[in-house]
C-alpha cells in the first residue's frame, strides 16, 4: 500500500512540474546552420554571402517561450561571397578588420512569443568592436526525434543591420542577414 502511495505521489508530482527549456548546440558540424547575407552592389545588384565558420548554443522551451536563449560566436575571417579578391578587401581594415576584430557575437536577452510559431528574438550584435541592439524575426521551422537517436529543433531568422551603425571606412548601406539554425538537444 506504500508503494502505490508513493508512486501516486510521485507520478503527480512530475505530471504538475513545471516544463524546463532544453539546451542545444548549433549543428554547424553537419552543415544544418546558415549565417548568410544580402546587400546591395552599389545600387547595381545583390552581394549575396556567408559566414562559414560560427558556433552558438541555444535554450527552448516551447512551453515558456520567454526562458529561450541563444548566443552565437561568427569568425568574421570566414566571410564568404565566393569571389576572392572581394572577399580580401571585405575582410580588410575597411570593412570587418578581421585581424583586429575576430569575432561578432549576438546574445540574446528577450525572446518574444508573437503566436503561430513566429518569435522575436531581442538582443546584443557586436562586430567590428561596436555593440548595438538588434532584434531578428524568427519562426520554428519543426523539432523532433532524428535517424540518429537523437532531437533537433530548428528555426530561421532575419534581421537588418545599417554598415555605418558598425563603423566600418566604407558604407554600402544595410546587410540583411538570414539566418538557418539547426540545434541538437544535449
Amino acid at each position: 500500500m506504500k508503494k502505490i502511495i508513493l508512486a501516486s505521489a510521485l507520478l503527480a508530482t512530475s505530471t504538475l512540474m513545471p516544463a524546463f527549456a532544453a539546451d542545444y548546440i548549433i549543428d554547424t558540424d553537419g552543415a544544418h546552420a546558415s549565417i548568410n547575407f544580402e546587400a546591395s552592389h552599389m545600387g547595381f545588384s545583390v552581394l549575396a554571402g556567408r559566414f562559414n565558420d560560427f558556433s552558438g548554443k541555444f535554450s527552448y522551451d516551447k512551453e515558456n517561450i520567454s526562458a529561450s536563449k541563444i548566443t552565437v560566436t561568427i569568425d568574421t575571417s570566414s566571410f564568404d561571397s565566393n569571389h576572392a579578391k572581394r572577399d580580401k578587401h571585405v575582410r580588410s581594415d575597411d570593412f570587418l578588420d578581421v585581424s583586429k576584430y575576430a569575432e561578432a557575437t549576438f546574445v540574446s536577452n528577450k525572446v518574444i512569443d508573437k503566436g503561430e510559431g513566429k518569435l522575436a528574438i531581442a538582443g546584443t550584435f557586436t562586430m567590428h568592436g561596436v555593440s548595438k541592439p538588434l532584434v531578428i524575426d524568427a519562426v520554428r521551422i519543426g523539432e523532433g526525434n532524428d535517424p540518429w537517436g537523437g532531437y533537433r529543433a530548428g528555426f530561421s531568422g532575419t534581421a537588418t543591420i545599417a554598415m555605418a551603425e558598425f563603423g566600418f571606412k566604407k558604407d554600402f548601406g544595410k546587410v540583411d542577414l538570414i539566418l538557418h539554425i539547426e540545434g541538437i538537444r544535449q
